[in-house]
C-alpha cells in the first residue's frame, strides 16, 4: 500500500487535544501511518486490527471518531458501522478503502459514514476529513453546554448591580484576576451571587469563547459524582449501558463551576485534588487518563478552614483551590445595592413575566432596604418575581419582618398581615409552608424561591416534623 505524504498536508489543522480516536485497520502499515500522523494532534489515539479488537476497546474506553477500513478479516467495516449505529454510537466514522464502488460509497453513507476516502490518499485528505468531524464534535460539546446552562435558568447575569463600596470593589476584584489562569475561590452566603462572580471572571477572562459549565456539587448523590464529572465507559457500574463524557470533557478549553464544593465526599476530594494537580481525568472504569485544559472556579458556603479544621475537607485540596479567595458580601452589609436591585429585577422579570412592572414608591425601597435579606440576592429577586406574579406586594411572614405592613401594600393582593407578635421562627414556618404549597410541594422549586440549598430545607422540614408540624411531601 502506499501513502503520499507530503509535507503541505500536514500544516494548518489546529490542536485536537480534546478528542479521541480509533483507528481501524488490517493493514498494519496504514494504523502505523496514520497513529504517527494523528497521534501528536490528538488527546488519544488506539489501533485495532480487527472489528473483535475494535469492538473490546470500545467496551472500555470513549472515542469521539472512528477511522475504520471497509475491507476487515471477519466482519467488513460496512457491516461494524451500521451494529454501531444500531447501539446507540454517536460518534463520527470515516471509511477508508482500496477497493470501492459508487454502490458500496451510497451503502457506507447510508449506514451513517461521516465521509468516504479512497486510498492511496494524501494526508491532507484524511486531516480535512478528521478536523470537520471535530468541528461538529465541538460544536455538539459548546450546545450541550448552552442547553445545560439555559436549562439552570442561570439568567442572574447582572446580579452585581449595585454602586456600593463593597460591590465597586468586588468588580474591581473580577477584573484584575479574570485574565490569569490561576483556581479561584469564592466564599459567601447562600443567594449572594457565587454563580454571578464566576460567569463575569469567565466573561471577562481569555477563555469567554470557550464553554461555561456550573455544577452543583451538593445536587449530586455521592456515588455518581465521579461519572458526573469524569465520565465513565460502557459496563463500568450496574446501568452503564453506554460510555458517556463528564463535565470536566464538555468545559474543554473553558471553565468548569464547582459550587458548594464544600459538599463532596472526601474521596471525591481526593481525586479532584489529583486531577487539579494532573490535568487530566481518568473516565470511571477506564484504564486511560485524558488531558484537560480546564479553569476551576470553585465556591462554598461553608467556611473551610473550619471544615479543614474537623475533618471533612482536605487541607492540600483547601490550599489548592484558594489561590485566590473572594468573599461575596451579603445583602445587608451593601444596603445601598437593595433599591438599585429591586429596581433591576422589577424591571428584567416583568419583561419575561409579561406583565406590567410595579410601581416602587419611596416608601416601599425604604422598607425593602431595611429588611436583612437572609437569602440575599436570591430572596429579593424571588420577592419580586412573586409580587409580579401576584399583582401587588405580598404582606406577609416578609412584612412582619420589616415592621409590619407597608402602606398602601396590602389588600388588592387578598393577603393579610401576619401578626406582629409572631417569634420569628414560627413567621419562618410559615412563609416556608406557603412557598411549599406554592410550588407544589417541590422541594428543589421551593428551595429555589426561598434562597437555601435543598439541604437546608429538608433540615428545616426535619426538624418541625419532629415537632410534629405537618409538611406536603
Amino acid at each position: 500500500m502506499r501513502f503520499d505524504a507530503e509535507a503541505g498536508g500536514a500544516s494548518g489543522f489546529g490542536n485536537w487535544q480534546a478528542f479521541s480516536l480509533l483507528i481501524v485497520d488490517d493493514e498494519a502499515g496504514m494504523r502505523n501511518f496514520l497513529e504517527r500522523t494523528l497521534t501528536p494532534r490528538c488527546g488519544f489515539v488506539a489501533t485495532a486490527g480487527d472489528v473483535e479488537s475494535a469492538s473490546e476497546l470500545m467496551s472500555r474506553l470513549h472515542f469521539d471518531l472512528i477511522v475504520l477500513d471497509i475491507s476487515l478479516p471477519g466482519k467488513s467495516g460496512v457491516q461494524w458501522l451500521h451494529e454501531l449505529r444500531e447501539s446507540g454510537f454517536g460518534g463520527d466514522v470515516v471509511l477508508i478503502t482500496a477497493f470501492a464502488d459508487m454502490e458500496t460509497a451510497i451503502n457506507a453513507l447510508r449506514g451513517g459514514a461521516s465521509d468516504f476516502i479512497l486510498k492511496p490518499f494524501r494526508v491532507d485528505q484524511i486531516l480535512n476529513s478528521i478536523k470537520r468531524c471535530f468541528e461538529r464534535a465541538r460544536l455538539a460539546r459548546e450546545n450541550f453546554v448552552l442547553r445545560r446552562e439555559l436549562a439552570e435558568l442561570g439568567a442572574e447575569v447582572d446580579g452585581l448591580v449595585g454602586h456600593s463600596l463593597a460591590i465597586q470593589h468586588l468588580r474591581g476584584l473580577i477584573k484584575r484576576i479574570a485574565p490569569m489562569p490561576s483556581t479561584v475561590l469564592l466564599a459567601g452566603e447562600s443567594g449572594t451571587g457565587k454563580e454571578v462572580t464566576a460567569r463575569a471572571l469567565h466573561q471577562m477572562s481569555p477563555r469567554a469563547a470557550r464553554p461555561f459549565v456550573p455544577v452543583n456539587c451538593a445536587a449530586i448523590a455521592a456515588e455518581l459524582i465521579e461519572s458526573e464529572l469524569f465520565g465513565h465507559v460502557k459496563g463500568a457500574f450496574s446501568g452503564a449501558s453506554e460510555s458517556r463524557n463528564g463535565l470536566f470533557y464538555y468545559a474543554h478549553g473553558g471553565t468548569l463551576f464547582l459550587d458548594e464544593i464544600g459538599e463532596l465526599p472526601l474521596p471525591m476530594q481526593t481525586k479532584l485534588l489529583r486531577v487539579l494537580e494532573e490535568r487530566r481525568i481518568r473516565p470511571v472504569g477506564s484504564e486511560k487518563e485524558v488531558p484537560v485544559d480546564v479553569r476551576i472556579i470553585a465556591a462554598t458556603n461553608r467556611d473551610l478552614p473550619a471544615e479543614v479544621a474537623a475533618g471533612n475537607f482536605r487541607q492540600d485540596l483547601y490550599f489548592r483551590i484558594a489561590v485566590l479567595d473572594i468573599v461575596i458580601p451579603p445583602l445587608r452589609d451593601r444596603r445601598e445595592d437593595i433599591a438599585d436591585l429591586a429596581m433591576h429585577f422589577m424591571s428584567l422579570l416583568s419583561t419575561q413575566l409579561g406583565v406590567a412592572p410595579l410601581p416602587l414608591s419611596a416608601d416601599i425601597l425604604a422598607r425593602l432596604s431595611g429588611y436583612s435579606w437572609p437569602g440575599n440576592v436570591r430572596e429579593l429577586k424571588n420577592f419580586i418575581e412573586r409580587s409580579l406574579i401576584l399583582g401587588c406586594f405580598p404582606v406577609d411572614a416578609f412584612a412582619a419582618a420589616c415592621g409590619g405592613p407597608v402602606r398602601g401594600l396590602a389588600a388588592e393582593g387578598g393577603e393579610v398581615a401576619a401578626t406582629l407578635d409572631l417569634p420569628l421562627a414560627e413567621i419562618e414556618k410559615r412563609h416556608v409552608l406557603r412557598v411549599l404549597e406554592a410550588a407544589g410541594g417541590n422541594k428543589s422549586e421551593a428551595a429555589r424561591r426561598l434562597g437555601l440549598s435543598r439541604k437546608t430545607l429538608e433540615r428545616k422540614c426535619a426538624e418541625w416534623l419532629d415537632a410534629d408540624l405537618r409538611l406536603p411531601r
